[in-house]
């Protein structure tokens, strides 16, 4: 593998926000996810569930439920009143609407997908029709006093299930009449205490499922009022609910970071009786679970601890295999941290500033694993932040060090930094207008140039100036016309091309030298999760969500040798099951068959010399390949050299030939930083 002097870099401060509401798109493949900082994101299921879309959030958009409605079009509501829908392709907000009853607590479409209903703080229930171009007001149904806090259509259509505090309403859809009251009512020594109601759902068969703040999940049948089974699961809230397409199964969030799931089933064998059993539980989360979700083959839960936990329902599974693993995501599937290599710099991006640090330095040699003592602490150098309540989309900070560039839902803003005499900072006036926003920003080796990422395909070239301007050269298309924003981009060392993938996972490679389209890479049916240039060779080595790798001669126009090799031979079984995908790639100049990626649980160099590991071959860890004796050593050598010493790893780079930096973001620091949790008493203790 090599010995690197390793800069092992631990004062990143990301803290990611709660996950808010989840989402499924019925009959689809993609699960829609809210933070509680208004982000939204998209999670591709048949990509390995693969964060393939971000929507970063903004200060005064709160989104309190998601769902997708006429198929593939996704939107949102919450406290600021307005329903909002998202354009999925530019990732950013196409429309919002006033729902005209204050703030939105719930929304749900219909059966059809036609009609949206959201319960509003004023106590009323809206219907908003789903026409081309957005969404029109239809009407309202009977209104009474109390905020509507969760809401389920029944699935023919006829009726909608409103859960308020200490009271069940079920309304005629047809007529806008409230048709039935359910009390649900709890007294302490007979002393009635507030319930509320936090999540309903209207089974097909009439029942109605409500979750409250009572830890209890209740089922009622609705048109007599009456209680048909009540099951408490926890000594806290019951906050979250969800029921399969088939009806037969249920999970609930609590507010103690467990879930459960109920299942429908026969009283006795063969008999056609049935009763909803609590099988399951699970304490994944630490924290409240305000959002779950029911897939067709798994559970997904998400909790204010950050983590989406999706557990595959093994009973759905045709055999057991990768997809029968539980996952659990915390981090972004993308990079939020650049390197000024030569200047030894890091940008760190948050939501809504940036922070550059200059990394720690040491005059001492050590043994492999010894940590050496430092002659110059790492140094916080500057804190950007950005104005306005919009949350950043993307940053970036050149090779030198000397430029700065992000971008938000609206602003693009470029600084030129000077370090002589103190650090200086300042906006280069008169920056070029770009299409907003900006998807993605790379820098040129050279420092001399900045790519710009943008809608439909398309991306820009900045020429950077002394002393501190820019001027625009030159907007890249795609031959086809593309809809989707392009989200990576990847620059050759010698400045000669440029590669660059948009939301339909078309990668496209241009002539930075005659500013001309070049090629386009064939066509592979998985989400790109990173790319990246080789500086000596100019091969385009790309990473999919799937785990498989490619090598692309771009000088060439096709897959080199290697490649068709891997292909041929298939990776190793322990690699194509892993479910972190690789959000970073780059190289060693000082050895040029090394490539280096990285994911969030390991560090590898994939040394393209040796021979590729068969399913026989144990994929080992090198800390446990070093207690092996050396023939056993030379029994496992091959291309894949794993370290799985720094974790979470948010960002691995290559500073020189024998330098590199890791950035990581323990858990526990993370867990620091979020309220204390609801503490549950325990056996013994």
């Amino acid at each position: 593998m090599g010995e690197f002097e390793v800069h092992r870099v631990r004062f990143f401060g990301l803290v990611p926000a709660g996950v808010r509401c989840l989402a499924c798109q019925p009959r689809g493949g993609r699960l829609a996810l809210a933070r509680t900082d208004g982000a939204v994101e998209v999670y591709n299921f048949a990509a390995n569930y693969f964060q393939e879309k971000v929507i970063p959030g903004h200060e005064a958009r709160s989104v309190e439920a998601l769902c997708w409605a006429a198929g593939d079009r996704l939107f949102g509501a919450g406290l600021s009143g307005d329903i909002t829908e998202y354009d999925l392709a530019r990732l950013c907000v196409a429309r919002s609407l006033d729902g005209c009853g204050g703030p939105i607590w719930s929304m749900a479409v219909d059966g059809s997908g036609t009609q949206l209903a959201i319960g509003c703080e004023d106590g009323s229930v809206k219907l908003f029709q789903v026409v081309p171009g957005g969404i029109q007001f239809e009407r309202s149904l009977d209104r009474r006093k109390g905020r509507i806090l969760c809401l389920s259509w029944h699935p023919s259509g006829t009726h909608i299930a409103a859960g308020s505090i200490d009271i069940i309403r079920v309304f005629d859809v047809s007529s806008g009449q409230t048709i039935q009251r359910i009390m649900v009512s709890y007294h302490v020594q007979k002393v009635k205490r507030e319930c509320i109601v936090w999540s309903i759902a209207f089974l097909s068969s009439g029942t109605v499922v409500t979750s409250d703040s009572f830890g209890r999940v209740q089922f009622w049948d609705w048109e007599r009022g009456t209680l048909l089974e009540s099951h408490t699961i926890s000594t806290s809230a019951v906050l979250s609910l969800a029921v399969s397409e088939d009806e037969d199964s249920i999970i609930v969030g609590t507010s103690t970071g467990a879930t459960y799931q109920f299942q429908l089933l026969p009283v006795k064998m063969g008999s056609l009786e049935k009763r909803w059993v609590r099988t399951k539980p699970f304490q994944y989360h630490t924290h409240d679970v305000r959002a779950v979700a029911h897939s067709a083959t798994a559970l997904i839960s998400g909790g204010l601890d950050a983590q989406l936990v999706i557990r595959p329902l093994m009973e759905k599974m045709q055999k057991k295999g990768y997809d029968a693993a539980l996952r659990k995501f915390t981090f972004p599937h993308r990079r939020l941290v650049s390197c000024a290599r030569k200047a030894r710099l890091l940008l760190f991006q948050f939501s809504q500033h940036l922070e550059l640090w200059r990394l720690g330095s040491t005059d001492e040699t050590g043994k492999d694993g010894e940590v050496l003592p430092l002659c110059r602490m790492p140094e916080h150098l500057v804190q950007l932040k950005s104005k306005g309540p919009e949350h950043i989309y993307c940053s970036c900070i050149s090779p030198c060090g000397s430029w700065v560039a992000y971008s938000t839902a609206s602003r693009f803003h470029l600084y030129r930094v000077q370090y002589e005499g103190g650090i200086s900072i300042e906006k280069v006036p008169k920056v070029p207008k770009l299409p907003l926003p900006a998807y993605q920003l790379q820098f040129s080796s050279d420092s001399g140039s900045l790519f710009v990422a943008s809608d439909r395909g398309s991306v820009h070239v900045l020429q950077l100036l002394a002393p501190g301007a820019c001027k625009h050269l030159h907007m890249f298309r795609p031959l086809s016309e593309s809809s989707e924003a392009v989200y990576l981009l990847a620059s050759s060392a010698d400045g000669h091309w440029l590669a660059a993938v948009s939301g339909d996972w078309a990668i496209h490679v241009y002539n930075l030298k005659c500013f001309k389209h070049h090629c386009m890479v064939p066509t592979y049916n998985c989400a790109v999760t990173a790319i990246a240039i080789h500086p000596i060779t100019n091969n385009l080595v790309i990473a999919y969500s799937d785990q498989q790798l490619f090598e692309f001669s771009i000088p060439e126009k096709q897959y080199t040798a290697w490649s068709r090799t891997v292909q041929n031979c298939g990776l190793h079984r322990v690699w194509l099951e892993r479910d972190s995908p690789i959000t970073h790639i780059t190289f060693n100049p000082k050895n040029p068959s090394h490539i280096l990626l990285h994911d969030i649980y390991m560090f590898c160099v994939l040394d393209k010399s040796l021979p590729l590991p068969d399913n026989s071959a144990l994929l080992m860890n090198q800390s446990t390949l070093k207690q092996l004796p050396e023939t056993a050593r030379q029994r496992q050598l091959h291309a894949f050299k794993i370290c799985k010493k720094f974790q979470p790893l948010l960002f691995a780079d290559l500073l020189d030939e024998n330098c590199l930096v890791m950035v990581e973001r323990p858990i526990m620091d993370i867990k620091t930083q979020l309220p204390l949790p609801i503490q549950q008493k325990k056996f013994g203790t």
